[in-house]
């Protein structure tokens, strides 16, 4: 055997001058390692040895995301996703949770995307985005906030025309527009602002023209039946959901979602319906609203931020949408659970690299109320048991500053004040919850 491995040894040695003289190496294509640390300079490529040799795609590939550590205090315990607002109500005063406050780090929102330019497709350009972050299940299986698992947030293709776009894959729900510029990472989505769903849909996006500075735009898709895990109710029809929007440029361009954009009018209307079934109940899931970006004080040359200011701002009506947040939830009783949304958003620059946030959200129950011992009692499975326990409303104001120290480092710091009210307390505890938090955290964009 040791005769063989000699053999074999000394065979691959006499062969691998001429296989390197077969294979010529470009210069420009070699590998180019760290070799401070000579012999072993090939162990450590990338970012930890300096490797020059790039990633290399068939397709145009772009790598991106950020670093982010994230602190937060909340004037009552939340749990180990403390440095998220609740997906619900908050503690009720009295309770345990709410006389502990609590102190929490995180670097579990950091993310990273790849971003992918193919080739055309009958004159469409063709795209793909894949994104995730950590914010995965770990945390709600108990564990350590250090095990951040991974999660897929957007996985998306598309089909680009000049004024048309196919898009196929998971992306933000088509229901609601807003996003609230907050620091902490669930930028109240069950307080106002039901945009946090991200969902497998297949959608069109067509571009209407009025003139050069104003357009309609109109987007149109079916997605996955967002109420098909709530309860033990699914989803027997896809949600069909679109929004219209009239685009202008008459005022220019004022400060979007955290000022990573600078964003010109659109006002319009919004919408979904699907339907849900189970527990010997059917029901229609539907909503709609409006929508509207206004920029008060316009960028001097539609790239600096400085001294610009913008609204945003979005009303909105839902039934048995608890899934998306834009209800507390999907029964109540034995009929859908209706709500409205309510929401506004001021974004200001002074300067280039300081930006100031200030808005209000608030998400009230509409028949909760109005539910009776006796239709509680009729009720089968967990909506009852949990009709006593609806949230009439949930409350959200928040203000936060962000600097940016040069273009890939940000620092930012908030205060929110949220509240929740309960439509009939349980046991001793009071009938309402409020909380008190700070939110401050590092960006490093890449």
């Amino acid at each position: 055997m040791k005769k063989v491995l000699v053999l074999l040894a000394g065979a691959m040695m006499l062969a691998a001058p001429a296989l390197a003289a077969e294979i010529p190496l470009v210069a420009s294509e070699a590998p180019a390692y760290n070799c401070d640390f000579e012999p072993s300079c090939e162990v450590s490529p990338g970012v930890y040895g300096k490797m020059s040799s790039p990633v290399k795609s068939k397709f145009n590939l772009s790598i991106g995301g950020f670093v982010r550590l994230d602190y937060a205090y909340n004037s009552q315990n939340l749990g180990t996703l403390g440095f998220l607002l609740p997906g619900g109500g908050l503690n009720r005063s009295g309770s345990v949770a709410d006389q502990q406050d609590q102190s929490i780090f995180t670097a579990r929102v950091s993310r990273f995307w790849l971003k992918v330019a193919g080739p055309t497709f009958l004159g469409a350009k063709t795209n793909a985005l894949i994104e995730s972050d950590f914010v995965g299940l770990t945390a709600n299986l108990g564990n350590s906030n250090e095990n951040g698992e991974l999660r897929m947030r957007h996985a998306f293709g598309t089909l680009d025309w000049t004024n048309t776009q196919v898009m196929f894959g998971q992306f933000w729900d088509i229901f609601g527009p807003a996003a609230a510029s907050t620091v902490d990472f669930r930028q109240g989505a069950s307080f106002g602002t039901p945009n946090n769903p991200r969902v497998a849909q297949l959608r069109v996006t067509q571009k209407v023209n009025f003139n050069a500075d104003n357009s309609l735009k109109l987007v149109l898709g079916l997605q996955n039946p967002s109420q098909d895990a709530t309860n033990g109710v699914g989803g027997n029809v896809p949600n069909v959901a679109g929004q219209i929007m009239f685009v202008s440029k008459a005022l220019g361009v004022g400060p979007g979602f955290y000022g990573m954009s600078l964003n010109s009018l659109q006002a319009g209307f919004f919408g979904l319906w699907g339907n849900q079934s189970g527990l010997n109940r059917s029901s229609d899931v539907y909503g709609y609203g409006a929508y509207a970006f206004v920029p008060l004080l316009k960028s001097s040359d539609g790239k600096s931020r400085a001294m610009t200011a913008s609204l945003e701002t979005q009303a909105y009506i839902a039934s048995g949408m608890n899934w998306t947040g834009a209800t507390a939830a999907n029964l109540a009783g034995s009929t859908a659970a209706k709500g409205y949304g309510v929401y506004g958003q001021l974004i200001f620059y002074p300067i280039q690299d300081l930006g100031i946030t200030a808005g209000y959200e608030r998400r009230n129950g509409m028949n909760y109320r109005a539910l009776s011992a006796s239709n509680v009692a009729a009720s089968v499975g967990p909506p009852a048991v949990a009709a006593f326990n609806f949230e009439e409303y949930n409350e959200l104001i928040y203000a936060n500053v962000a600097y940016d120290l040069n273009a890939t480092v940000r620092v930012s710091a908030e205060y929110l004040h949220a509240k929740t009210q309960y439509n009939a307390p349980i046991g001793a505890t009071a009938d309402s919850g409020q909380m008190n938090a700070v939110r401050v955290a590092a960006y490093y964009f890449f």
